[in-house]
């Protein structure tokens, strides 16, 4: 489950609100600007540390985590509800951190982990395709699940795995749509080969030979037979000298 442990703290300090300026700055002094609210209490803006933020996204239960948010001598539960990074170097620039009641159900996100291998991958030779890679549930902040994870090895062609197969948690409801596909097996796709209309499509639409050699065989020919037309009267002059 994500819970907390004794040493997941993160710790933020009180910020003042400002331009875009004021955020660089924050940034350019190693911290990165973010706002925490819930609880029934006002939002603060705050700053804390990306290299806590991180440890904390990367952990196995990722943003669902619920740890310590040290904020003015106090300690509140938190999660990190919302993350932005700079498109380019990939680092953190803001996160969206929400305080938790600990009695209280929350709607999050959990992922979808597929295990085994599939008789239609196996058998079959097919692609296993996964869909939807996370489910929303209901639950109590110590309830969530760090992922559910679900048996493919009977999915073969023509069978879909549906969110109604996933299986039960204790004390987690199922939010998403129960029809709502999760996985199943595609098919190789293949190149076939040309029909014969398609090879003689493409038969006639190749280059046809440059007119210019046509023209030259063409002229060669000609040049021929005027040349055979030129010896014949030769031929009968010298033939009419011998009979004299």
């Amino acid at each position: 489950m994500a819970t907390a442990t004794e040493n997941n703290i993160l710790q933020a300090q009180p910020r003042t609100v400002g331009n875009k300026n004021d955020a660089r700055r924050i940034r350019s002094s190693g911290k990165i600007p973010a706002v925490v609210y819930g609880a029934g209490k006002e939002a603060r803006p705050v700053s804390v540390d990306p290299r806590q933020v991180a440890r904390i996204l990367d952990s196995e239960s990722g943003h669902n985590t619920i740890f310590d948010l040290a904020l003015d001598g106090e300690h509140t539960k938190a999660m990190i509800i919302d993350w932005q990074y700079e498109p380019i170097k990939g680092a953190l620039l803001h996160i969206d951190l929400k305080r938790i009641a600990m009695d209280q159900k929350l709607h999050v996100h959990v992922p979808i982990v597929l295990k085994g291998e599939a008789e239609g991958v196996k058998q079959q030779g097919g692609i296993l395709e996964q869909l939807t890679r996370e489910v929303a549930v209901e639950c109590l902040p110590s309830d969530i699940p760090t992922s559910i994870e679900v048996d493919v090895r009977h999915l073969v062609f023509g069978k879909v795995l549906r969110i109604s197969d996933l299986p039960p948690y204790a004390r987690v409801a199922v939010l998403s749509d129960p029809n709502q596909p999760v996985a199943h097996i595609i098919s190789v796709k293949e190149e076939a080969p040309p029909t014969p209309e398609a090879a003689a499509a493409e038969a006639a639409a190749a280059p046809a030979e440059p007119e210019v050699i046509k023209k030259g065989k063409q002229e060669t020919a000609e040049e021929g037979t005027e040349e055979a037309s030129a010896e014949k009267p030769e031929k009968a002059e010298k033939k009419e000298k011998e009979k004299k």
